[in-house]
C-alpha cells in the first residue's frame, strides 16, 4: 500500500481511526486509504514533503 506524509492544516484535530491520537502538527506517515484520502478531500490534511535527515 502507499503511503504519504501529512498533517493536518492550522486549527484542525484529526484523530488516526486505529489508534485515535490526534495527528501530529509536525506531520505523520500514513497508508494512503479511504480514510486519509477523505480527510484530504475535506481539507483537513495537506500532504507534505517529507523532511530528509542530514546525515554527518
Amino acid at each position: 500500500m502507499n503511503e504519504f506524509f501529512i498533517k493536518p492544516v492550522s486549527g484542525v484535530t484529526v484523530r488516526d481511526p486505529e489508534t485515535l491520537e490526534p495527528l501530529t502538527e509536525s506531520g505523520e506517515l500514513k497508508p494512503k486509504n479511504s480514510y486519509w484520502l477523505r480527510r484530504l478531500n475535506d481539507g483537513d490534511i495537506e500532504v507534505v514533503e517529507q523532511k530528509k535527515e542530514k546525515r554527518s
